[in-house]
């Protein structure tokens, strides 16, 4: 039974004995009716770590809307429960290297002392930063890191964006089927364990699909210049091209594709709204494989979109999203968790099955990584829509 409803049933009944045994004692009235505001017990305030890129490349592309899907969501579950337990953040900037990370949850477990740390944001910091909170029995949960194997390490880390094993199989599986390609080229950023990991798969998948790969072509994470890599890729004239990056490189990509007059299919992991708009026209028709859009059309979605676009005066994009819903499935967790020592919130967290986020229906599997539909995104028009 939920420790909730026990409490619900058993305080009843314990009052009522205590009452009885204590029938001609003059501090009953104190038990029963505090005559004070002062004898009650005050809101538990729960202390969250939070990693992220606030200064170095990753910043404004990633660390900014990350940041403001946290506050969002911090303000929307406090402000739901102002007399029960409130969530207060300690935010530690990463400055977008993966020696920011490992420094700040260092210091999160061993100076603060807290039971749970959100971040980091890519999949390189996660690779080193996980071991930690999991060697210290601390929760970790990251909203944006997606490479393979990097929640199976233990039992104290989970992430919320969907891994590359997922995404990957079901949007080319989606996309081929409608669209035919038999001829691919793949660039991705060598310098980062994403970029490495989702090429890879997605080279796997392609062959598994019976998909030739003509080139492969790599970059390094900073760089600007990409005609070399396109143009080799261009004179091979593939059906589809598919790039594995970190946010600041990509718009640039797909401008210097459309200027060499590349005609094949982009399709970009985790194409947002924000890249579109730097892309221009560029963008025209790239595709992405994603866990969230702002077109999926469900209650909860729409609002969210409008209260971030309200407060923010941007649409959120799908680090955002993975934020503000990694801390709404942890504050689930906690009000299901025994207690708010770490084991207690780990527990909560690998218990959750299908709850409703911005994502639809949420779950954890049994290595702690996401469980949820994937999605299929085009650009049309200069906006991110459902391909169907």
């Amino acid at each position: 039974m939920n420790i909730r409803k026990i409490i619900a049933f058993m305080l009843p009944v314990a009052i009522a004995a205590l009452i009885v045994g204590l029938s001609s004692c003059d501090r009953i009235s104190e038990i029963v009716q505090p005559t004070t505001p002062q004898t009650q017990k005050p809101s538990e305030e729960i202390t969250i770590g939070v990693v992220i890129p606030l200064t170095g490349r990753l910043g404004d592309s990633f660390g900014k809307p990350i940041q403001q899907g946290f506050e969002l969501a911090l303000n929307e579950i406090n402000n739901a429960q102002p007399s029960g337990a409130q969530l207060k953040f300690i935010i530690e900037d990463d400055q977008s290297t993966v020696d920011g990370a490992v420094e700040a949850f260092n210091k999160f477990i061993h100076q603060e002392d807290v039971s749970v740390i959100l971040g980091p944001a890519t999949s390189s910091q996660t690779e080193k930063a996980f071991p930690i909170a999991q060697d210290n029995q601390v929760v970790a949960i990251s909203p944006t890191s997606a490479a393979r194997g990097l929640s199976a390490i233990g039992d104290f880390v989970f992430r919320v964006a969907l891994t590359t094993d997922v995404l990957t199989p079901s949007g080319i599986e989606a996309t081929q089927a409608k669209l035919g390609y038999q001829k691919a080229a793949t660039i991705y950023d060598e310098t980062d364990f994403f970029s490495t990991d989702a090429d890879a798969a997605v080279r796997e998948v392609l062959a598994a699909n019976g998909v030739e790969v003509l080139i492969t072509e790599t970059f390094q994470g900073g760089d600007t210049d990409f005609s070399e890599q396109l143009t080799r890729i261009h004179a091979l004239d593939p059906d589809v091209i598919f790039v594995s990056s970190l946010p600041p490189e990509k718009p640039g990509i797909l401008t210097q594709g459309h200027q060499l007059g590349i005609s094949a299919l982009f399709i970009v992991r985790t194409l947002t709204a924000a890249d579109v708009q730097t892309a221009g026209a560029a963008a025209e028709g790239a595709m992405t494989f994603i866990g969230w859009g702002s077109a999926i059309d469900t209650p909860v979605n729409q609002a969210f979109v409008q209260n971030y676009s309200a407060k923010y005066g941007i649409e959120p994009n799908n680090y955002a999203a993975r934020s503000y819903a990694t801390l709404h499935i942890l504050a689930a967790a906690i009000a299901n968790a025994q207690s708010t020592d770490s084991a207690s919130i780990r527990d909560a967290l690998a218990n959750i099955k299908d709850l409703d986020t911005i994502f639809g229906k949420f779950s954890f599997d049994t290595n702690g990584d996401a469980v949820y539909d994937a999605k299929v995104l085009i650009v049309k028009e200069g906006e991110l829509v459902l391909f169907e």
